[in-house]
């Protein structure tokens, strides 16, 4: 017991520390959930790495990963269970790290060849039925029909009814005040081959979809966090088809509700866009991937536009958002300096390099 008080009692003032040497509240972690064989070993991660960096924040993208009793036609390959959610919700409450969910909502409902979990079993929530996947292994990019992901039809009838019972039902097992929609590349909006959404303006598309989920949530409470690339005009700012939109849909940014958090990444370059979102009134974190030196200059930038910011754009600044888009056992191996070169994840470097910073 002793010796349990004297660890807690560390823990709490180094954390401490760390907030008094950083100047925002959020500094967090977004990372694939862990398969159930893993989970374990995760959480004693979060315990004994994550949380003595000074992270405060942690998004694990589920998506189908989960044993849905609501639609369990949609559970994923090896989903996790309702125990072992609450093992993960568990130790970031004793560690007080926020723990929030995300399911890829709108966009990313396929992969080059594969579909998601949504099209696969309702097929007729596509927004574009006629462009068939290719076969494995044949995709390429770019492409003829403009195929990087698939997305839904934010205009069909029946397509809420289903993807809003998921978002509840995760919600409730992770105990959170907090879902992230992704929203992100969404590429596919207002298609022609959609006899629902054809013809009308992709930004209010967009927006419109942003609200629905923002509304959704807000009748218990929670806020919606989404990625801000499709609200960042590509073509004007140079930045790009995949850190921007090309079609339109940034119009939205003037359109969504104002209590939705933007998490801002860049990995190319250190581009200041998180001023733009703060200055139309959002809430946003930067967010870095797999380039250190890249990671260390978003930290910068955010200290700079917090020193320099009005009393009124002072507090949107929220704060540093680590992304990982290898799996956890690559992101835990790289980290402990174990992985294979092959397998190396240099997301968990980048990771270090920013908790480095703010133990500084």
């Amino acid at each position: 017991m002793k010796r349990l008080l004297i660890t807690v009692l560390i823990l709490s003032f180094t954390t401490l520390q760390i907030m008094a040497n950083v100047p925002y509240p959020l500094r967090g972690l977004c990372i694939a959930a862990p398969p159930p064989n893993q989970v374990d070993e995760f959480a004693g991660f979060i315990e004994k790495e994550l949380a003595p960096s000074g992270l405060n924040l942690l998004i694990l993208r589920v998506d189908w990963g989960y044993e849905y009793l609501s639609h369990p036609e949609l559970r994923g390959s090896n989903p996790l269970t309702n125990a072992d959610v609450k093992k993960l919700v568990e130790v970031c409450r004793e560690n007080n790290i926020r723990l929030i969910p995300q399911i890829n909502l709108l966009g990313h409902q396929s992969w080059h060849s594969t579909p998601g979990k949504l099209l696969e079993v309702y097929p007729e929530f596509d927004e574009t039925p006629d462009i068939k996947l290719p076969e494995p292994g044949e995709y390429e990019w770019p492409n003829p029909d403009g195929l990087y992901c698939k997305s839904y039809c934010p205009l069909h009838p029946e397509v809420h009814d289903v993807v809003f019972a998921l978002v509840d039902e995760i919600m409730e097992a992770f105990e959170t005040d907090a879902f992230h929609a992704g929203l992100d590349e969404v590429f596919y909006i207002g298609h022609e081959q959609c006899p629902r959404c054809y013809g009308h303006d992709k930004a209010e598309l967009f927006a419109g979809e942003v609200a629905k989920i923002r509304d959704h949530l807000a009748k218990s409470g929670a806020e919606l966090w989404m990625w801000g690339d499709r609200l960042i005009d590509g073509k004007t700012t140079g930045i790009g088809l995949w850190e921007g939109s090309y079609n339109n849909t940034h119009r939205a940014i003037d359109m969504i509700p104002k209590d939705v958090v933007i998490c801002d990444w860049h990995y190319e370059r250190p581009d200041p866009t998180a001023f733009l979102f703060a200055s139309k009134g959002f809430q946003v974190l930067t967010c870095p991937w797999r380039n250190a030196e890249n990671a260390v200059k978003q930290e910068k930038m955010m200290r700079m536009f917090i020193e320099s910011a009005t009393r009124e754009m002072k507090p949107r600044y929220r704060g540093m958002l680590q992304t990982v888009w290898g799996s956890t056992r690559n992101f835990m191996d790289s980290y402990h300096g174990s992985a294979s070169p092959d397998r190396f994840d240099q997301s968990a470097e980048c990771f270090k390099e920013l908790s480095r910073v703010w133990n500084e």
